[in-house]
């Protein structure tokens, strides 16, 4: 039997091992278009690879999928993150929890994984050939013609073959699978910062307020958790999760929008006004500047108190009703414009590709084209930054390579 695994990433060593282990006996074969292999570990994570989370509740952790939860929720049970763990710590890789349930190899190095993979491939016999692009996928009655080749043309059959070839952020890379009557959703980018050129907030690069709620005005888009404040606008778990979930909305609106941040991770303005109010009764004398409510970091509150135009030697004890409902509604509803998007580091990632509706979900088969299979984020599946899009490979690899 002959398998092959077109793409040599995450998604396609996972499932090249998978399918070696499921077939001891066949000819696996990787085949990668570039010189690179696994380039995304590499760099995935700072250079550490986040490798999954730690969530194990599948409830919860489909959640994290603003695309393709329905089908990992049917998946997941076959292997999620318990399973990814115990399957890297049984090669002698092991991995540490953080405590925002990021997953990392101990070593906090992604060449760890990378090794791993490398090793476990030469140990099991899979074949490993770089610079094979496939120009064309062609079923035929003894299997699936790979025609290879950028000039001069090569033609293998496989008997089983396993499309992990990543996302792509053009339409016209998916081409080869939409010919074959696969239904493609359009590639648009997800994971990404906002950019504020018009915004003097950029001034306090480097801030990180641990708590806030953010939301996209004008939609039911909402996110929270930490956000850090860029030289070019804003980033940070809460604004790469709204990046995620509002993926489509935000590339139809040309990434033109505006972005509210409520600071203080509450969204009962009374309660607000009351702390506030509190303030003012404990601590009457004091400048508003020298006096930080919910121990905001003391540049950010100096520059809101400059947004709200209160004078900043003002004690809190002449602050008044209208001072104190004007910090309520920029403590909890702030506004800012952005106007366009940059890539989250290098771990790009891409919303759209092979419709889930062209594929079997309980095989990853591909509906039109017997013996296809697919893999990773070639798939219309994709998360938010936390390990969930390498779950999202390691699954789909594992279940593509299983034996039908």
């Amino acid at each position: 039997m002959k398998v092959a695994i077109i793409g040599g990433g995450a998604a396609g060593f996972f499932a090249a091992i998978a399918a070696k282990e499921n077939y001891p006996d066949a000819q696996v074969v990787i085949l990668e278009k570039t010189k690179k292999l696994l380039s995304k570990v590499k760099i995935s994570g700072g250079g550490r690879c986040n490798v999954t989370n730690g969530c194990t509740s599948i409830k919860e952790l489909v959640k994290a999928y603003p695309r393709g939860n329905k089908l990992l929720k049917k998946i997941f049970p076959t292997f999620n993150t318990k399973h990814t763990m115990d399957w890297f710590q049984s090669r002698n890789v092991p991995l540490v929890i953080q405590e925002d349930n990021c997953v990392f190899p101990t070593s906090q190095n992604s060449q760890s994984i990378i090794d791993c993979f490398l090793e476990e491939s030469r140990r099991l016999g899979v074949q490993i050939e770089t610079n094979k692009v496939v120009k064309a996928l062609t079923p035929t009655t003894d299997g699936i013609k790979l025609t290879l080749g950028k000039t001069a043309h090569e033609f293998r059959t496989f008997d089983k073959v396993i499309v992990a070839t990543g996302g792509s952020p053009k339409q016209q890379g998916l081409q080869w699978l939409a010919d074959l009557g696969h239904q493609i959703e359009l590639p648009v980018p997800s994971l990404f910062t906002f950019n504020m050129p018009h915004e003097d907030i950029t001034e306090l690069m480097g801030i990180v307020v641990e708590e806030t709620k953010t939301s996209i005005q004008g939609t039911k888009l909402k996110s929270d958790g930490p956000l850090l404040i860029t030289h070019w606008g804003m980033s940070g778990p809460s604004i790469l999760k709204l990046s995620a979930f509002g993926a489509r909305l935000l590339s139809e609106c040309n990434y033109s929008f505006n972005v509210q941040v409520n600071w203080v991770n509450e969204l009962n303005n009374a309660l607000v006004a009351e702390k506030l109010s509190d303030i003012v009764k404990a601590h009457p004398n004091k400048l508003l500047t020298n006096y930080r409510p919910y121990l905001l970091p003391e540049r950010l509150w100096h520059y809101l108190l400059k947004k709200s135009e209160l004078p900043i030697h003002k004690k809190w004890a002449e602050l008044g009703k209208k001072g104190l409902h004007k910090l309520v509604a920029l403590l909890t509803n702030d506004s800012y414009e952005v106007k366009g998007k940059t890539t989250f580091k290098e771990e790009f990632v891409t919303c759209g590709g092979v419709s889930l509706e062209s594929i079997h979900p309980k095989t990853m088969q591909s509906k039109v084209c017997p013996n296809l299979y697919f893999a990773g984020e070639v798939l219309d599946i994709d998360g938010i930054t936390g390990g969930y899009n390498f779950q999202a490979a390691w699954t789909t690899a594992f279940i593509a390579a299983k034996l039908q």
